[in-house]
C-alpha cells in the first residue's frame, strides 16, 4: 500500500514547503480537495455528515487544484498528485481537459485526476452547469477528455456535448489514469465501468471492504475484472500497520491520510506539519517499502 497526503484545510502558503519534504520522505502522492466558492448558506445538505453541515469553517483555503499541482510539480521530482475529489461536471469539459493535460506534461505524467459528480447545487448554479444532469454529463466528459488527450483530430456527438473534428495539443506523453470517488451506488458503478480506480470517503474499514467487493462484482459484469484497478481509501478506524495491512489485503492500494494530527493534534503550524510528515514516514511508510 502507498500513502497519500490529504491537504484539505491546509493554508496554501504551506504547500510549497510540504511538497518537497513529502517528495524525499517516501510519500507517494499529495491530494487536493475542491471548492470554487464556499457559500455562507447552502441549499443542498452536505451528504457526508449526519446533520448536513460542512466539515470545515468559513474562510478555509481551497486552492485551484490544477494551478496548485502545476506549481508543486515544478519543485518536486517523484511525488504524484491527485484529488479528493475534483468536481468534474461543474466545469467546462474542454478547459478541464486542457488544465489536466498541461499538469500532466509539466509533471512528467505524475497526475491521477480523481473525480466526482459533486453535491453542492449552489456551486453548480454559479458555474452555470446543470446540477440534475451531472452524472450523465460526467460520463460524456470522461469520454471527451480521453479523446482530446490523444492529440489526434477527434470529434464527438453525445447527448450533452457535441463538437466537429478538432485537436488539443500538446497532448500528454503517457496514459492519465482516472479515479472516481463517491460512496453512492451510481458513483461506485461509474468507477467500476469507467474508472481506473475508486476513492472512498471517510469510512470504516468494514464499509470500505464491502464497497470494494461490490465494485469488483460490477467490474466482472462489465468485463473489466482483468484491468488494473486502484483504491484510495480514508479509513476512520485504521491508524496502524495491522489496520492498513488488512485493507491492503482487501484491495486498497493507497491510504489517504493527514499525518500531523497523529503527533500534534489539530494544528496549522508549518513546522509541526513538516515534523508530522517525517515522523509518519519513519513510523508507518517505511514498514511498507
Amino acid at each position: 500500500v502507498k500513502f497519500v497526503i490529504s491537504t484539505s484545510f491546509s493554508s496554501v502558503s504551506h504547500l510549497t514547503a510540504l511538497a518537497p519534504v513529502a517528495d524525499t520522505h517516501g510519500w507517494h502522492a499529495m491530494s487536493f480537495s475542491d471548492h470554487v466558492v464556499n457559500p455562507q448558506d447552502i441549499s443542498t445538505p452536505y451528504p457526508y455528515t449526519d446533520d448536513g453541515s460542512r466539515r470545515w469553517p468559513p474562510f478555509t483555503d481551497w486552492p485551484d487544484p490544477w494551478v496548485m499541482i502545476g506549481a508543486l510539480a515544478a519543485i518536486t521530482s517523484r511525488l504524484r498528485f491527485t484529488n479528493n475529489i475534483f468536481v468534474l461536471p461543474m466545469r467546462n469539459p474542454y478547459l478541464t481537459a486542457k488544465a489536466i493535460s498541461t499538469a500532466a506534461i509539466i509533471s512528467n505524467n505524475r497526475v491521477t485526476p480523481a473525480i466526482g459528480v459533486g453535491w453542492s447545487s449552489d456551486e453548480f448554479a454559479l458555474m452555470q452547469q446543470d446540477f440534475k444532469t451531472r452524472g450523465r454529463r460526467t460520463d460524456e466528459i470522461l469520454e471527451i477528455m480521453r479523446l482530446l488527450w490523444s492529440g489526434d483530430m477527434v470529434e464527438y456527438q453525445g447527448q450533452y456535448y457535441q463538437f466537429p473534428p478538432m485537436e488539443m495539443n500538446p497532448a500528454p506523453t503517457g496514459y492519465i489514469p482516472i479515479w472516481i470517488g463517491g460512496i453512492s451506488e451510481p458513483a461506485m458503478r461509474r468507477a467500476a465501468r469507467l474508472g481506473d480506480g475508486w476513492v472512498s470517503d471517510l469510512q470504516t474499514s468494514d464499509d470500505i471492504i464491502q464497497s470494494i467487493e461490490r465494485i469488483r462484482q460490477w467490474r466482472r459484469e462489465a468485463g473489466r475484472e482483468v484491468d488494473n484497478f486502484e483504491v484510495m481509501a480514508t479509513p476512520s478506524d485504521a491508524y496502524d500497520i495491522d489496520g492498513y495491512r488488512r485493507l491492503e489485503d482487501a484491495g486498497v492500494t493507497h491510504i489517504l491520510t493527514m499525518p500531523w494530527p497523529f503527533y500534534h493534534g489539530d494544528t496549522d503550524e508549518l513546522e509541526k506539519k513538516i515534523d508530522g510528515l517525517k515522523r509518519y514516514a519513519d513510523d508507518i511508510i517505511s514498514k511498507f517499502d
